[in-house]
């Protein structure tokens, strides 16, 4: 699918082909000549010329077509035993010969042909490869290389699969249309840029002004039964943004009216001020919007404070207690023991066809095609969406499906694009994929995890009840409240410290699936391993390179307790807060009560423990 929207940068206008816009890299001149002297300055005369020579050989056997057969195949330039004198000649090689790679042996660089090169030359000019691979490997952030205008669109569609089958990990590819000015009909170009680096796990990210000036704009979103990605992706189409744009610190249900942190990259808050008439009309609100320094991240959010109104309340079938005395006695039950910690039933989507997990299970044992096919399972329903869905499951065919998929499906459409792009094959679901941003990609993944924890949660209290056994892991840090402390926080419990009851069972922790986890020394244990061979991921390295999905993972409580709980029982008359379209009778008895949890504590879970009668009973 063509684009005629610049989606990168705000403002940027269509620049001529060929170049880079933003920190261009084509003054070749000067940068040869100082490529040349670097070469010089670290290579001896001889060893310099028989270099030159051996470029000029593979060279010109590429211009005439003929293949390598008598030449060598690799150039040793010697050994180089400082690390900064390797790396700068390194980079100067392939500056000044794009058409060569250089790999290190044992401080040793050795020279050899870039057959990926010759490959791109088959598709575009000598000089567009040369300028290409120059582009990729100076490696400017902010920076873009466009190929010469094309019309030919079976021919952009196959440079866009060679550089993202090569290159996508590190870079991503767009067309435009640009006008020509000769004709006055416009030209298609493809633009490459490189993929935003995820913040680094553990480091300080870099200040704004470190980071190319650009605009980060802080507010807080109020939005009333949207689900969140979707809310995200209606602000980034009225912003002209694109979803990654947009950082959080945790996700929201969407079955409620809810208050959260949100940052957007490249727009101003004059801007975002400008779209709040329009967003209301999806039950959206932006406030307090102003600049700030930085993104946020998942994992900084402290926790959720909830308001809930319980309406028409009424006892169990055959408890003879007073309606009243029994609401009381279960919320001081839960404040006192708290609640099984699992996660709450929307995070796997709840009453649909395809769980969120088994997608992350797909994607987990790199089943690309598969993963694809079960988000776009459709529900039964017969509405634009589902028929869209239904439609494409039976064709595959993603250019018609985009005709019939709504605009505010963001995340779908944006699969589709790749789809129709790359087509339906591995490499093409691979590249549909990438196409959302990683807290999206990675969230179906954690969504496995999680529903493997829950399992785990029942098994282990099942198995040992509320007792702390030999062979549990505990939290050591009394004041730990999230899942991102170290392997250092945790300690196995010792048969000694299991007889003697040492520690408490709001002290046990169990692991949620990951590469750097260790797990109970109990039956506990046991079931994970067998639990993972029934889900077929016995070699499961919990890393997806091809989607650069990596999962540590982590630890979390079994208990959690409700903080600063208060409530207050009253007839439905009193309360101000109406539910429209409301037949429950007014003077049934309703709960108002609030609380505060812990990040990832789910409301929905704790209000289920309290509508019975006891948590771990």
């Amino acid at each position: 699918l063509e684009r005629t929207k610049e989606e990168y940068t705000d403002g940027d206008q269509n620049h001529p082909s060929g170049s880079e816009k933003e920190d261009t890299i084509s003054d070749g001149t000067s940068k040869c000549e100082e490529k040349a002297d670097v070469l010089s300055s670290f290579l001896d005369e001889k060893t310099h010329e028989l270099l030159n020579n051996f470029a000029c050989d593979i060279k010109e056997k590429w211009l005439s077509e003929r293949e390598l057969i008598g030449l060598p195949l690799e150039f040793s330039i010697g050994r180089i035993l400082d690390k900064n004198q390797r790396a700068s000649l390194h980079s100067a090689i392939r500056q000044k010969f794009p058409f060569l790679i250089t790999v290190g042996k044992n401080s040793e660089i050795v020279v050899k042909p870039n057959l990926e090169y010759k490959e791109l030359c088959h598709l575009v000019s000598e000089e567009e490869a040369f300028n290409f691979f120059k582009y990729l490997d100076a490696k400017k952030e902010n920076s873009k290389f466009t190929f010469k205008p094309d019309a030919n669109k079976d021919h952009r569609k196959a440079v866009h699969h060679f550089v993202n089958k090569k290159f996508g990990n590190l870079v991503e590819t767009k067309s435009f249309s640009e006008m020509n000015c000769s004709t006055g009909n416009p030209n298609v170009v493809i633009t490459v840029r490189f993929r935003e680096k995820a913040h680094r796990r553990g480091k300080r990210p870099l200040p704004e002004c470190q980071e190319g000036n650009v605009i980060y704009t802080a507010f807080t979103l109020r939005k009333e039964n949207l689900e969140m990605f979707e809310a995200i992706g209606f602000l980034a189409i009225k912003l002209g943004v694109i979803p990654s744009d947009f950082s959080y610190a945790g996700l929201k249900d969407k079955k409620a009216i809810t208050y959260q942190a949100m940052v957007v990259r490249k727009v101003t808050p004059e801007r975002l001020k400008n779209i709040e008439k329009e967003i209301e009309k999806k039950r959206m609100n932006v406030f307090n919007i102003r600049s700030v320094d930085d993104s946020l991240r998942l994992g900084q959010l402290k926790g959720n404070h909830f308001d809930i109104v319980i309406r028409n309340l009424k006892k169990q079938i055959n408890d003879s207690a007073n309606l009243r005395e029994r609401i009381i006695e279960a919320i001081e039950n839960v404040k006192k023991k708290g609640f099984v910690n699992y996660y709450g039933p929307q995070r796997f989507g709840k009453g649909r066809k395809v769980h969120t997990d088994q997608i992350g299970l797909a994607l987990l044992k790199n089943e690309m095609m598969k993963a694809i096919k079960l988000f776009l399972t459709p529900e039964d329903l017969d509405d634009p969406v589902n028929r869209a869905k239904k439609y494409f499951l039976q064709t595959e065919d993603a250019k018609g499906t985009l005709s019939l998929m709504p605009e505010f499906k963001v995340r779908e459409r944006a699969l589709l694009e790749a789809l129709h792009r790359f087509g339906m094959t591995e490499e093409g679901c691979i590249q549909a994929w990438f196409s959302l941003p990683h807290s999206m990609r990675i969230f179906y993944v954690h969504a496995y995890t999680s529903k493997i924890w829950n399992e785990a949660v029942s098994y282990r209290l099942a198995t040992y009840g509320a007792r702390v056994v030999e062979g549990d892991l505990v939290c050591l840090d009394e004041d730990i409240d999230d899942e991102n402390f170290p392997n250092s926080k945790v300690h196995l419990v010792t048969e000694e410290e299991g007889s003697a009851n040492m520690y408490a069972i709001h002290q046990v922790v169990l692991p949620i699936l990951g590469y750097n986890i260790q797990y109970p020394k109990n039956k506990v244990g046991q079931w994970y391993h067998d639990i993972l061979s029934r889900d077929g991921l016995q070699t499961c390295r919990f890393k997806v390179p091809t989607l650069k999905l990596n999962v540590p993972g982590c630890y979390r409580q079994i208990l959690k307790h409700p903080r600063n709980l208060s409530y207050q029982l009253m007839e439905d008359y009193d309360i101000d807060v109406r539910m429209k379209g409301s037949h429950i009778d007014e003077t049934a008895l309703s709960l108002l009560i609030s609380f505060d949890l812990d990040a990832s504590c789910y409301a929905t879970v704790c209000l289920k423990e309290i509508m019975k009668h006891d948590v771990l009973n």
